[in-house]
């Protein structure tokens, strides 16, 4: 399985066939984030299976879905669940899905995960909105010939996650009345949770929160000029003093707890952008 531009425009003619929703905002459920979907009035819903060229979901908490539809007044194109690279698939492959959904239409994205918090000052089951990220797996979507109709040879992530959506954010939290936290996610290649020392090294140059997802897609979308937010359920603590690290069911756990406050403030985020 590749990952062209000529394969993401026939799953676009794919979806269009299909319905003339045109969609104005993307978002990508991660881990046990997934109920939201159910909230959306959906006019068009795709298993991954049935798409062409899609990557499909194999990781726990992914069921692999694809929903056209409105919610709070915005065109909407969510993701019920996400592919890793640690399933097997390459960066541009985990992008695929992303860079699919700008052709369709959307100029903004809402890419959520679960993360495990590095800050000692954070809670598990609070939001951490994306700051910045640090690439510690060190590989990209765009390796290899650069197509320009995806973006330019060389595009500029110094401002990855876009400051007025964050600001915008920030003003949902605050009229929603929770903390908010922000801070940087790194990309943790995976299967396997980090070590201690891993841990170590990842709080010292910079690091709030670790996850296996998320920053592939980032890099894909800000290649291709759109406007990204970035958010983290903080389903647990990976502090390495610490004896104990969270299970994969308890990840899914502690984000499925922190769905209530989850769906409304991306509720919250996508009024405040249609005002």
């Amino acid at each position: 399985m590749s990952a062209t531009y000529e394969q993401i425009q026939e799953t676009v003619k794919f979806i269009q066939s299909r319905t003339d929703l045109v969609p104005q905002v993307g978002i990508v459920l991660g881990s046990g984030l997934g109920p939201l979907a159910e909230e959306i009035e959906a006019v068009a819903s795709f298993p991954y299976a049935d798409l062409p060229h899609f990557p499909r979901s194999t990781a726990p908490g992914h069921e692999g879905r694809l929903i056209l539809g409105r919610l709070e007044g915005q065109k909407v194109l969510a993701y019920k669940g996400r592919v890793h690279c640690y399933e097997g698939y390459t960066p541009a492959q985990a992008a695929f899905p992303v860079r699919m959904g700008v052709f369709l239409g959307a100029r903004t994205f809402l890419i959520s995960s679960a993360a495990g918090g590095l800050n000692p000052n954070w809670n598990a089951g609070e939001l951490m909105l994306h700051s910045d990220y640090i690439n510690y797996a060190g590989l990209s979507p765009l390796t290899g010939p650069n197509d320009e109709r995806l973006g330019p040879r060389f595009p500029v992530t110094f401002d990855a996650y876009d400051l007025e959506l964050r600001r915008l954010a920030h003003t949902v939290a605050r009229s929603q009345d929770f903390i908010l936290r922000e801070g940087v996610y790194a990309w943790w290649p995976g299967p396997q949770f980090a070590s201690r020392a891993e841990l170590r090294v990842l709080r010292n140059i910079g690091a709030d929160a670790i996850g296996m997802s998320t920053v592939p897609e980032v890099i894909a979308l800000r290649h291709l000029g759109v406007r990204v937010l970035g958010l983290s359920s903080i389903t647990d603590l990976a502090i390495p003093e610490r004896d104990h690290h969270a299970t994969e069911q308890e990840v899914l756990e502690v984000a499925a707890r922190g769905g209530v406050q989850f769906r409304k403030f991306v509720r919250g985020i996508l009024a405040a952008l249609r005002s």
